[in-house]
């Protein structure tokens, strides 16, 4: 019998054993469900008789709670790094997913519950929800100040449910002006949320924009619509009108770039060559860039950041690449680039090469991804056969590149 899961879309109870299973190579079902209908029938409620998701379905029996489900399918394929390497990571796993779940889950709940009208709203409640969530984002944005990974140095089953539990939060009430006093709890929570085997089953997160309001007193007593149906029909039924008018899809504005004149470069191609070239690369791969580039419809750019004596730690300074990299994420369809974080030691230099479509760096990237302030930009002149073996030596990861190591190379494609 295959595994089953029940459960709702977007769930994120859920999403912690989808996620694990990924790691695990774990096969689980799930099945369409309605909430309020599926959980009442009574072959459901002989798995959770309080008719709560998600439940599990395993040939030894059916599992309730997200964390019990989570846990069994991170054991199902015997010995993995989800739980750690010895007594003690295991112990702060198991450390962890308490914290998350009960410090970060809990206040993010009773804030976010009570605005949505699952429980009664009050203002000393919400200040206290808020300041319990404070001092846990603190102390976990403390821990991370010099941890990648909650444990040890990769993914564990602490970060796939601590990751989810604060999915919750920044999805629905978490502003970023909320989230910006905890720096490294941001750089973590992006990090691990799109690792591949997390997007395989949360898609594309995007952080709210906005607090909810408190839904009013009067949509939650149902008893004074009955009382009085026939006045209370009418605004019943045209309340849901101004909220589908704001939440109609508008038209998407084009973007710019896709009203340039076609150019002979197919960016595509040139991604399928640079990921397809295993050999000789650079008579391969160099040669084709050179062949199709486009200098009437591409630009090439050089950055250097502008804070490399701050670059001490080697972990913190890879982060730091790869978030700005998870941010150029809206850029994928017109731009191409190579990051090198180049040093033996701290503190280590980060140089980059990119391609973008248009002549200049496109504006809607400079305005929407942070980081692009903190490099110096500097356009590539092709007519200098030195900038050209430059840009050359940045695609194919050339060691060493200008006399110093690589400590690492990254690529955006």
């Amino acid at each position: 019998m295959a595994l089953v899961l029940h459960t709702y879309k977007g769930n994120k109870g859920a999403e912690k054993a989808l996620i694990a299973a990924e790691y695990t190579g774990v096969q689980i079902n799930v099945p369409d469900f309605e909430m309020g209908v599926s959980n009442k029938t009574p072959e459901f409620l002989k798995m959770n008789p309080i008719g709560k998701v998600p439940v599990l379905e395993t040939p030894e029996g059916p599992i309730f709670e997200s964390n019990a489900i989570a846990r069994y399918v991170s054991r199902l394929n015997g010995e993995n790094s989800l739980n750690g390497s010895s007594l003690i990571e295991y112990a702060q796993i198991e450390q962890w997913i308490d914290f998350s779940t009960l410090e970060i889950f809990g206040s993010v709940f009773m804030w976010f519950g009570a605005r949505i009208g699952y429980m009664p709203y009050s203002v000393p409640s919400e200040e206290a929800a808020i300041s319990a969530l404070k001092r846990a984002l603190d102390a976990l944005n403390t821990h991370l100040a010099s941890n990648t990974y909650l444990v040890g140095h990769s993914i564990t089953l602490a970060d796939i449910i601590t990751v989810c539990n604060l999915s919750l939060g920044f999805t629905t009430i978490m502003t970023k002006d909320f989230t910006s006093a905890f720096p490294h709890v941001e750089r973590y929570f992006w990090t691990v949320i799109n690792q591949p085997n997390f997007k395989k089953v949360v898609g594309d997160v995007k952080q709210t924009e906005a607090v909810p309001p408190v839904t009013s007193k009067k949509a939650a007593q149902p008893a004074k619509a009955k009382e009085e149906p026939k006045k209370k029909a009418a605004p019943a039924a045209e309340a849901p009108k101004p909220v589908e008018e704001e939440e109609a899809p508008k038209p998407k504005a084009k973007n710019p770039l896709d009203l340039l004149p076609p150019s002979p470069m197919v960016l595509d191609e040139w991604k399928r060559l640079y990921s397809n070239t295993k050999s000789n690369f650079r008579e391969v791969a160099i040669k084709g860039f050179w062949d199709m580039y486009d200098p009437e419809g591409y630009s090439l750019w050089f950055c250097d950041y502008k804070y490399n004596d701050e670059n001490t730690v080697s972990f913190v300074t890879l982060n730091k690449v790869g978030g700005f990299l998870q941010r150029m994420d809206l850029a994928r369809k017109y731009a191409f680039g190579k990051m090198l974080i180049i040093g033996s030691e701290g503190p280590f230099k980060v140089k980059g090469l990119w391609l973008f479509r248009g002549p200049e760096i496109p504006k809607f990237i400079m305005d929407e991804v942070y980081d692009m302030e903190l490099y110096e930009w500097t356009k590539v002149d092709i007519s200098d056969e030195a900038q050209k073996e430059r840009v050359s030596q940045m695609i194919e990861d050339a060691e060493p590149f200008e006399g110093e190591a690589l400590l690492d190379a990254k690529c955006f494609k």
